[in-house]
């Protein structure tokens, strides 16, 4: 999507996106997929409680977020005084074993040993898919979980996109699917009036 889709979508506070808890497939997957790995990335994170948790686990965490009104969010609720420093093209807004990068994902340099994906690739249209996949296997030279919605994608235009099971393989060679769980029951709570949508997790191996 645009970048002002998304920056207007924090401004109006229009983000039922937004889980209020930690994700349960992160919790249940993450000792088999991301257990002894540093340094995690968490791509179009928001103020997810997800990047706390991952902290709490003993990794370093990076997350990348295009709207500043999130950063400043996710530090202001949690009562927390971050360091602020620009960082290449992007602004490093830190505390003890914790950075948010403010800014453009595609601005993103540095190494990372895991990532844990459970809203950026299904935030954005089939052709940035590619440009993004690409992007993040330049990044990340590990493994990493990566959550998708399967869904009858004339009932939706999204985003959050439906991503089929072969085109995330065409995208992460390698990607294993470790559980599937219907819910949509809970999404339909969010207005989506769908009749039905799996959340599905996979394992990547980015190091091939």
């Amino acid at each position: 999507m645009e970048r002002s889709f998304w920056l207007q979508r924090w401004a109006s506070g229009r983000i039922g996106f937004h889980n209020s808890e930690v994700n349960s497939l992160l919790q249940r997957h993450h000792e088999a997929v991301l257990a002894g790995r540093g340094r995690v990335l968490v791509p179009l994170c928001g103020k997810s409680l997800d990047l706390w948790w991952l902290r709490d686990q003993g990794h370093e965490v990076v997350g990348v977020e295009l709207a500043e009104t999130a950063v400043r969010a996710f530090f202001e609720e949690a009562g927390v005084e971050p360091r602020v420093r620009s960082e290449g093209a992007l602004t490093a807004w830190s505390t003890e074993g914790l950075t948010l990068l403010q800014g453009d994902f595609f601005d993103l340099t540095g190494r990372f040993d895991a990532v844990w994906d459970r809203a950026a690739l299904v935030a954005l249209p089939p052709p940035l898919r590619v440009r993004y996949a690409q992007h993040l296997r330049s990044r990340v030279d590990g493994t990493g979980l990566l959550v998708t919605f399967d869904y009858p994608q004339a009932e939706r235009d999204g985003p959050p996109f439906a991503v089929l099971d072969d085109e995330v393989r065409s995208l992460f060679p390698g990607a294993r699917p470790l559980e599937t769980q219907e819910i949509t029951e809970a999404i339909n709570q969010r207005g989506w009036g769908l009749s039905h949508i799996e959340e599905r997790v996979y394992a990547l191996d980015l190091s091939q």
